[in-house]
């Protein structure tokens, strides 16, 4: 996983995870254990009404509203990474 990673480096990407945190960011780098990502979205789905994907796409059209400048995400964590100008909106 970690060498398909790092042709997102640079890009803005969603994180998901095992738990109820989600990370939009731009990845600047693919580390032996986490990802780091930069100017990030660090979101608990689960203390929301808001439904993740809705959440997404609304990053997608207004940008990301980042809450840290950088964020590293334990990659024993991430169940995925896609570019945020690949997410389909609905």
């Amino acid at each position: 996983m970690k060498k398909t990673l790092q042709v997102l480096v640079g890009k803005e990407v969603v994180v998901d995870t095992r738990s109820p945190w989600m990370y939009i960011g731009r990845l600047e780098s693919v580390q032996t254990d986490c990802l780091l990502l930069r100017d990030v979205d660090v979101r608990d789905c689960g203390e929301t009404a808001t439904p993740r994907e809705r959440y997404v796409i609304d990053s997608l059209n207004s940008g990301i509203k980042a809450n840290r400048r950088s964020v590293y995400v334990n990659l024993e964590y991430v169940v995925s990474v896609s570019p945020l100008s690949e997410i389909i909106k609905f």
